[in-house]
């Protein structure tokens, strides 16, 4: 059987679509003769009546019915396809790496990729959630085009998009809110402190240990949150991970005399300032407007 063309299925659907062969000719520019040549042609190539033309009104055949609502998947398939390769011709990025320190709450993350994802559906996002030197490492390998992270970057000019606060948290029934006073660095010392894991692979910052007796080190914040919760320890939580168990009574701040909340700037690292394409370019904007808001 010879190979129908998805121009001959454009052709049955624009007579569907408008009701015959001349109302379709004039929507998509071409004579009725050819049309109907081509609707023609493609029901012997697959031996299938596909119009039905006893009556008044034209109309598809169940058969048709069936194989031209397949066609036209194909059709928006051919479509987004085309779409797309225009966008690669283009200079658009088929693909974008994104490393995100995991201090930074879900909620602005996720309103930034969608806004990016609005504008731009078809580039993909490779997304790591990385603590403190695993991002940089992860810069400085060319394994990622954006960076935003809480340290200084060696060899990077940083766009500081904004503060983010640590919190000193831990049960509301810990054994240090219990002892219903002030507290030092020798009462904490003498509690599990929960760590979360520098995520890279070579150099590891100990940030944030207080050399306590006991510590647990976790390898993600949501692990670090859920132990809290339990009253299995203390830790210092970025406030947008925190700040809704503060709010629902499952964690409480500690009144630590000193230091129980740090503010750490958060800043946007972009890997090639120069080559940088439109698709880095339009998610750095979307980082920058979520944290503005």
């Amino acid at each position: 059987m010879a190979r129908v063309t998805l121009v001959q299925w454009k052709m049955l659907a624009a007579v569907v679509d408008h009701g015959g062969f001349v109302r379709a000719a004039e929507a998509i520019h071409k004579s009725p003769s050819s049309i109907n040549h081509a609707v023609h042609k493609l029901e012997a190539q697959l031996g299938v009546q596909l119009l039905d033309t006893s009556g008044r009104q034209l109309r598809l055949t169940e058969s048709g019915e069936m194989l031209l609502r397949r066609a036209r998947q194909l059709l928006e398939s051919a479509d987004t396809l085309e779409a797309v390769a225009d966008s690669l011709s283009g200079g658009l990025e088929a693909e974008i790496a994104i490393a995100i320190d995991q201090i930074l709450g879900p909620e602005t993350l996720c309103y930034a990729l969608d806004r990016f994802s609005d504008r731009y559906p078809h580039t993909r996002i490779q997304l790591h959630e990385a603590v403190l030197n695993g991002g940089i490492e992860m810069l400085l390998d060319n394994r990622v085009d954006l960076l935003i992270c809480g340290l200084p970057v060696p060899g990077y000019l940083g766009e500081l998009l904004g503060a983010i606060r640590f919190i000193a948290v831990a049960h509301p029934d810990h054994a240090l809110h219990q002892l219903n006073r002030p507290l030092d660095l020798r009462d904490l010392r003498q509690h599990r402190q929960i760590v979360t894991r520098d995520s890279a692979l070579r150099e590891q910052n100990d940030s944030g240990w207080l050399k306590a007796e006991q510590r647990w080190t976790v390898s993600h914040v949501a692990t670090c949150l859920d132990i809290l919760t339990r009253g299995l320890g203390f830790a210092w939580v970025s406030q947008p991970r925190v700040q809704p168990l503060l709010d629902n009574g499952q964690l409480k701040a500690l009144p630590l005399q000193a230091g129980g909340i740090r503010e750490v700037p958060l800043s946007l690292y972009i890997n090639d300032m120069e080559g940088v394409g439109p698709a880095v370019q339009a998610m750095a904007e979307a980082l920058r407007l979520e944290f503005r808001t």
